[in-house]
């Protein structure tokens, strides 16, 4: 088969010679992809944070974390294709495999780049047809949304320090989809927070994460304390900031939540 060419989004080229038969993923959002596009058999290696599947975990090869690569076990899969994610991924990581590997990387704060991205690794994967059911059952489910009221919303990260989701986030993409109006709209990317700045900003609903840190019901009651008219919830991490296949869920999910 000849060589084919393929640009990720950030602009770089990768070619490969064939459709690809030893792929890594170092992003998890994007392994729940590859096993929604039937990529069972080519899917090599995984990170350690890939749960979906949940027997991916015990059948494939882990290959670190997100942020910190096994270089040696990659060496071993001699991967034809590896896929990766600005935020998710580290660069000096990504930089090393790109040296040896086609690796091919998504960058997404919005939806219409996670349909992007699905349609990418379809293409590069020869799963077009496949892509396309997704990306179509995705945007249905995505125009039944209920719209909410423009509640000024916070949505919480990490604890000691408070980290929250600003612009240029893909939950802040996610927020605004719900009609809710997000307190950091002007702060980019993830900043900390004081528990003064939190009471400043007035929210009127505050979402706790489920991931990366587990918040529960005794962080709750912390965050009462600081904004006592507040609506507090305990979300599911994985729908707000998961943009590959679990978007198919997502939809229903939001339209449960009683805000």
């Amino acid at each position: 088969m000849t060589s084919r060419s393929f640009f990720d989004q950030l602009g770089n080229q990768i070619t490969i010679s064939h459709s690809p038969q030893r792929i890594i993923s170092l992003v998890p959002s994007q392994t729940e992809l590859l096993y929604d596009l039937g990529l069972e058999q080519q899917v090599a290696g995984i990170t350690k944070f890939c749960v979906h599947p949940p027997h991916w975990l015990a059948e494939k090869q882990v290959v670190g974390g997100t942020k910190n690569f096994r270089f040696d076990i990659i060496e071993k899969i001699n991967p034809d294709l590896i896929i990766g994610n600005k935020e998710e991924n580290y660069k000096e990581g990504i930089g090393q495999l790109q040296e040896k590997f086609p690796v091919w990387m998504s960058d997404i704060v919005s939806l219409p780049q996670a349909m992007e991205m699905i349609s990418g690794i379809g293409a590069v994967t020869s799963k077009e047809t496949k892509a396309a059911e997704i990306i179509h059952s995705i945007t249905t489910a995505f125009s039944h949304i209920k719209k909410r009221p423009q509640k000024r919303a916070l949505y919480l990260i990490w604890r000691k320090p408070w980290m929250a989701a600003g612009a240029d986030t893909f939950i802040h993409a996610i927020i605004e989809l719900l009609g809710l109006v997000n307190c950091l709209e002007t702060k980019p990317r993830y900043p900390e927070l004081s528990d003064d700045e939190i009471r400043s900003l007035a929210p009127e609903v505050i979402f706790l994460s489920s991931e990366p840190y587990p918040f529960a019901e005794k962080h709750r009651d912390e965050l009462m304390a600081l904004c006592p008219s507040a609506k507090i919830m305990l979300v599911d991490g994985e729908m707000f900031s998961w943009y590959g296949s679990r978007l198919l869920k997502a939809p229903q999910y939001f339209n449960s939540l009683v805000l």
